[in-house]
Formats: structure tokens, C-alpha cells, sequence
């Protein structure tokens, strides 16, 4: 999507006052990604004005995963939709993130997929790198199952499961844990959200945060 954000007027229209006032002339494409004032915003839920972030169900869920690196503003952008919500994916995502719950992978190869999200599968990207990786899909086809798995077409499902699984197999995987992994595939592409977008959203999100949490005036 190419979108026109009054985000985007926002911050250039604080720039141009931080500017004017103090001298300091802030380039937001060379900030740091780890700002502990930020992440103090974000984690007490102070996010009134932030970008995506203001609605008090998310402040709420801030509040609760106390997020303090940029992937998990991305996570978060990523989950907070009614769908991972009420399969209580939210909820799994913060409980790992915080030890309550063991993050396992059905197999180690999953591990650097899935570990930004603590092995839950937040992202489309997500589906077809383990297509990719596990049962050798081309980013093209992993694509395709991507979007049948969004159709929820069983025919052709049931051709893509034979696909993933012979693949899989061909890799030394065994029938059982290609046919589970699958099934968790399946299970999280309804709620698969769009990483590249999500990540968007978030830098302009953490933009507005820093500036709130620096240049509060």
C-alpha cells in the first residue's frame, strides 16, 4: 500500500519546531532503534498520539508484554487484530515473551523463523520461509500456499499438504512432524499478517514515540 498519513505531517511538522527552538535537527531515519525513554513510553502505555498505538486495548496489551526491543512493537502491530486475539494468540505471544509459558519449535530449523515472534507464527512471511526451508518450496510457490491457506480451500489444501509433506519428507523430515508442522502452519496463516506492512507501520509508531518520550514540549 502507498498511503498518505497525517503521521507523516506530524512529525515533519515537530521537526521543523524542535528545530526552530533548540537548534537540534533530528534526521528520524538515523535514530537508534533502542531508545530506553521510548521503550519506557511504549511499556507503561503512554501512547496517546502514538501512531496505531493510542487505542486503549493496545495500551492495555503494552502494558501487559512491556515491550522493549523494535520487533516486538512489530509483533504487536502484527497481532492486534480480532482474529490472533481471540484465539488467544496475543496472549500466547506475551507469556512465552515473559517465561511463563516454554517457547518449543516442532523442530530446530524452526528456531531462526520463528524466534523474533517466540515460536509463534505472527507473519505470511513467516508461512513461506518454512515452506521454503523445510519442504524446498520456491518463494513463488510458498506464496501460492500462502494464499491458499488464506482461501481455506480444502482440495486445495489437501494438494498443498501432499506437496509440503513430500517434501519435507525428501529432506529427512519424518511423515509425523511434516504433517504436524503443516498443521501449525494452517492453523496460524488465517491470522498471518504481512511483516513488511507491520514493520512499516512500526518505525513510523516508534518515530512518534521518540519524539513524545525527547521533545514532549
Amino acid at each position: 500500500d502507498f498511503l498518505g498519513l497525517s503521521t507523516l505531517t506530524l512529525i515533519h511538522d515537530a521537526l521543523g519546531q524542535i528545530e526552530s527552538t533548540s537548534g537540534t535537527r533530528l534526521v528520524m531515519e538515523d535514530l537508534p532503534l533502542t531508545d530506553t525513554r521510548t521503550f519506557d513510553l511504549f511499556c507503561e502505555g503512554q501512547t496517546l498520539g502514538i501512531f496505531q498505538f493510542e487505542s486503549s486495548g493496545m495500551r492495555q496489551i503494552l502494558r501487559q508484554a512491556k515491550p522493549r526491543k523494535f520487533e516486538d512493537l512489530i509483533a504487536l502491530n502484527a497481532l492486534y487484530r480480532p482474529g490472533p486475539i481471540k484465539g488467544g494468540m496475543i496472549d500466547d505471544f506475551i507469556n512465552r515473551k515473559h517465561g511463563r509459558v516454554e517457547v518449543r519449535y516442532e523442530l530446530e530449523k524452526l528456531r531462526p523463523i520463528l524466534e523474533d515472534t517466540y515460536g509463534v507464527m505472527a507473519y505470511q512471511e513467516q508461512v513461506m520461509r518454512v515452506a521454503s526451508e523445510l519442504a524446498g518450496f520456491t518463494l513463488g510457490e510458498a506464496d501460492l500456499l500462502r494464499k491458499a491457506m488464506g482461501k481455506k480451500n480444502p482440495a486445495l489444501m489437501q494438494a498443498q499438504r501432499e506437496k509440503f509433506v513430500a517434501g519435507a519428507t525428501g529432506r529427512g523430515i519424518s511423515d509425523k512432524k511434516a504433517t504436524r508442522v503443516f498443521d501449525l502452519m494452517e492453523q496460524f496463516a488465517g491470522y498471518g499478517f504481512n511483516k513488511s506492512h507491520s514493520t512499516a507501520y512500526a518505525l513510523l509508531a516508534y518515530h512518534t514515540a521518540y519524539l513524545k518520550a525527547n521533545y514532549p514540549w
